[in-house]
């Protein structure tokens, strides 16, 4: 190892590292307020991935799962998996689209009912955060991270 590689491995350095560290420590943090909201949302039977993958086909649906993916910045493999475990419990349709190769995700009545069932669980969970942070700091935490969001989509 070089000199320079070394001074890199110090201790000091790689601890000063993590804690400036944007991806870490946004990963740390999206961690820690899903594992919240998957507490706060067990009793529908829901995770907090499965309850916004609900939302977003609510919201931007019927849709192309390949056009979910990017709204929802999930890799396909991920949200393939996701998909799957609620079109299994027939929450939503995956059907082939007019294009043969593009396949369109659909919310099904079941899935409207667990979006219903699950709101007032989210609720909750959405109170917890905003009365940690207070209104201001919420407010603070959707922009900034609204900010993030739009930078990495020109970067």
């Amino acid at each position: 190892m070089t000199k320079k590689q070394l001074k890199d491995l110090d201790m000091d350095r790689c601890v000063e590292m993590g804690r400036m560290c944007a991806c870490a420590n946004l990963r740390r943090a999206a961690r820690a307020v899903t594992q919240v909201y998957d507490r706060s949302l067990r009793p529908s039977g829901l995770r907090a991935t499965q309850f916004a993958l609900l939302m977003a086909v609510r919201v931007l649906g019927p849709l192309p799962v390949t056009t979910l993916a990017k709204n929802t910045r999930m890799d396909r493999t991920t949200l393939g998996r996701n998909l799957k475990l609620l079109e299994n419990r027939g929450m939503i349709r995956i059907t082939q689209g007019d294009d043969q190769r593009v396949r369109e995700v659909s919310l099904t009545d079941d899935g409207k009912e667990a979006i219903i069932k699950a709101i007032p669980y989210w609720k909750e969970a959405q109170g917890r955060m905003e009365s940690g942070l207070g209104e201001e700091g919420m407010e603070n935490l959707l922009s900034n991270l609204s900010a993030v969001t739009s930078l990495v989509r020109k970067l």
